[in-house]
């Protein structure tokens, strides 16, 4: 039963050992160069994505603002006009 466990740790020891210099080899560093160099990749255009969503959802906005001046202009206008009909009535009638 001891043996057993002793021969899961060194086989463990030797995997790990092994695992360490495959990791740590020049081809294994070329891989983890090109895969950094494509994670940034991804990365610029992601931004580039967002800076476009970014300037569509600004014109949104800027038409939306515009579209509620407007309305409020015309609210405002049309106001003044009915508060304004009673009194030439009055002025009208005397």
């Amino acid at each position: 039963m001891l043996t057993g466990k002793i021969a899961i740790f060194v086989y463990g020891a030797l995997f790990g050992s092994a695992g360490l210099k495959i990791l740590a080899s020049k081809d294994a560093r070329k891989l983890y160069t090109h895969l950094t160099a494509a994670g940034l990749r991804c990365k610029q255009e992601l931004m580039r994505n967002v800076d476009e969503v970014q300037a569509a959802c600004s014109d949104i906005l800027a038409d939306a603002r515009q579209i509620n001046a407007e309305r409020e202009a015309a609210e405002g206008a049309a106001y003044v006009e009915d508060t304004a009909a009673p009194a030439k009535e009055e002025a009208a009638e005397a």
